[in-house]
């Protein structure tokens, strides 16, 4: 019996859209499982990294992370649970809690940030390709 095998995708040929798109998903799909490991999601880390300049009501937070509150809290919870955040009440009104980074949140959100080079690695020194990537985002939200 004889297998057959394509040959490999001339990814040259292929529209830039495309080529975002895979590498996307690939990036993604890595990031994922460093992640998991860490006991985080993506927006997890995403809340991590808002509060690391300090505390942030669940409504603000959720503006800043670009999500709906109903998102936001489905997030500190897990966060809560992991005992990465903590929430207490605001002293400036008492109507609202404060979420704030625990030691062990400040922890796991270091070892994410570390973790990226690693993963990216691929890239070598990846400034350029970062300022290319932002200046296509920044050109893409501004248009649309």
């Amino acid at each position: 019996m004889t297998v057959s095998t394509s040959p490999e995708p001339d990814l040259s040929t292929w529209p830039t859209g495309r080529l975002l798109s895979v590498a996307a998903r690939l990036v993604e799909q890595r990031w994922v499982t460093v992640l998991a490991d860490l006991g985080l999601t993506h927006a997890g880390l995403i809340a991590l990294h808002t509060l690391g300049d300090g505390p942030l009501p669940q409504r603000t937070l959720a503006q800043r992370c670009q999500v709906t509150d109903q998102t936001m809290s489905r997030t500190l919870d897990r966060l809560a649970k992991a005992g990465f955040v903590t929430r207490t009440p605001d002293p400036a009104d008492a109507r609202r809690h404060l979420t704030r980074l625990t030691p062990h949140g400040k922890a796991v959100h270091e070892r994410a940030v570390r973790a990226e080079p690693a993963l990216l690695g691929v890239l070598g020194d990846d400034s350029a390709f970062r300022a290319g990537l932002l200046e296509l985002i920044t050109r893409l939200s501004a248009s649309g």
